[in-house]
Parts: structure tokens; C-alpha cells; sequence
């Protein structure tokens, strides 16, 4: 299977530095397994690029909101079931 890798994680992330790779790496476990579980079957291979662009999505929310409280309302993304809807299986809707 074709996953996220580190490096575009990290392009898409920003960062520059390794300090923080090993979170990431798990961000993007993450979030492949949330995107596959929100398809309802394994992820595509290759992934297409709207589903792709969903996992790095979702990499970035995590990564930024980190922490399980926070100081400000955060609101979902509605470009994330915009993206992946069309690849939903029609066992899941």
C-alpha cells in the first residue's frame, strides 16, 4: 500500500527539523487508519490524490491541536468529507 510518507508529511507540516518525527509518524498511522475506517475498506493503492490530500489534512489538525483542551472552539473540516466521500464504500453510507 502507497502511504503518506515522513517527507510529505513534513513539507505539508512545515517543519523543518527531525526533533518531532517520530510524532509525526504516528500522526500519519493515525490517520491513514482513520481515513480507512471513514471508507470503509483498505486504503486505495495507489492513493489517489483527493485521499491523500485527506490524510495530510488530518496529519496537520492533529498536529496542530495536540493537546485534548484547548483556549479557542475548534469547528470540523469540512473539506476532509469533501475529499474522501467519493471513495466511500457503499456499505458505510
Amino acid at each position: 500500500m502507497t502511504t503518506v510518507t515522513l517527507e510529505e508529511a513534513k513539507d505539508h507540516l512545515r517543519v523543518l527539523d527531525t526533533a518531532e518525527e517520530g510524532y509525526i509518524t504516528t500522526l500519519i498511522a493515525a490517520a491513514e487508519g482513520h481515513v480507512a475506517t471513514y471508507l470503509g475498506d483498505d486504503l486505495p493503492d495507489p492513493m489517489p490524490a483527493p485521499v491523500r490530500a485527506a490524510v495530510l489534512l488530518l496529519v496537520g489538525d492533529l498536529f496542530e491541536n495536540r493537546e485534548r483542551q484547548g483556549d479557542r472552539a475548534l469547528y470540523e473540516n469540512t473539506t476532509f468529507h469533501l475529499l474522501l466521500n467519493p471513495y466511500r464504500s457503499a456499505e458505510v453510507l
